[in-house]
């Protein structure tokens, strides 16, 4: 059987891959890092014990990430028009628990119904119903992006426009924006308090310098604190392959 794309490089990983199969299949589109440095007491408290929120010389970071989603599917079924393809917005922080970097959602904003349901069902992460439009949609090979998002429930907007100002790049080992994005689990927690973590997988991620403009962003007010002036970095990419395995329970 051929392996996955996202297979086919692995040395780059910080610990070997599960012995279990993968379960999950995802493409992330037209995506934009965008962070800012926010102390890490502030963070600390939106966070579950034993999960340690981390620093990067001295400071903690949280990211916001508009993307889209593609290919999203179950292992082996194939794509399912509506089902598999969807915008998706995030909001991040960077813990690690028992010497596994990895990435904590304080939320995930995504228009599918379906996949918002088994997200949090299935993976117990905190996805939102909202209503996103990205302009333009598809692989058009387009500069800028804009893209806006309301939730559902009226709690939290996003809108901003970004575009790639550089070729494409491998960021270097040791460096901040090598530390924010390679990044191989997700930790979750269930209703019942059990911490629960996802290993992903994926090719190194092929990174450009971005530009953005932001004319809406309160996704951390319902969290109790603001992301003040302008991200400190931006990065886009223009895809990148997935595969997900099941959560496990770690405590």
């Amino acid at each position: 059987m051929t392996p996955h794309p996202a297979l086919l490089e692995t040395d780059h990983r910080p610990w070997p891959l599960p012995e279990t199969p993968w379960r999950w299949r995802q493409s992330w589109r037209d995506l934009l890092f965008a962070h800012w440095p926010v102390p890490a007491n502030v963070l600390t408290p939106l966070v579950p014990p034993p999960l340690k929120v981390q620093e990067f010389e001295g400071t903690s970071w949280v990211g916001v990430v508009p993307f889209r989603m593609a290919g999203v599917m179950h292992r082996p079924l194939p794509d399912l028009p509506w089902i598999s393809a969807f915008p998706e917005l995030n909001l991040r922080l960077y813990v690690e628990h028992e010497g596994k970097p990895g990435v904590w959602f304080l939320s995930l904003d995504a228009t599918n119904p379906l996949a918002v349901w088994a997200a949090r069902t299935f993976f117990h992460l905190p996805y939102e119903h909202a209503r996103i439009s990205i302009d333009p949609l598809g692989d058009l090979g387009n500069d800028t992006f804009t893209y806006t998002s309301r939730r559902r429930n009226g709690e939290a907007m996003f809108k901003g426009s970004y575009s790639a100002t550089s070729p494409v790049y491998a960021s270097e080992p040791g460096t901040l924006e090598h530390w924010l994005t390679e990044r191989y689990c997700l930790y979750a927690e269930t209703p019942g308090g059990q911490l629960l973590r996802a290993e992903v997988h994926h090719a190194p991620w092929p990174l450009q310098q971005a530009e953005a403009t932001f004319e809406t962003n309160t996704l951390t007010e319902p969290h109790g604190f603001s992301l003040k002036g302008p991200p400190s970095l931006l990065h886009f990419s223009r895809r990148i392959d997935v595969v997900v395995w099941s959560p496990q329970k770690i405590t």
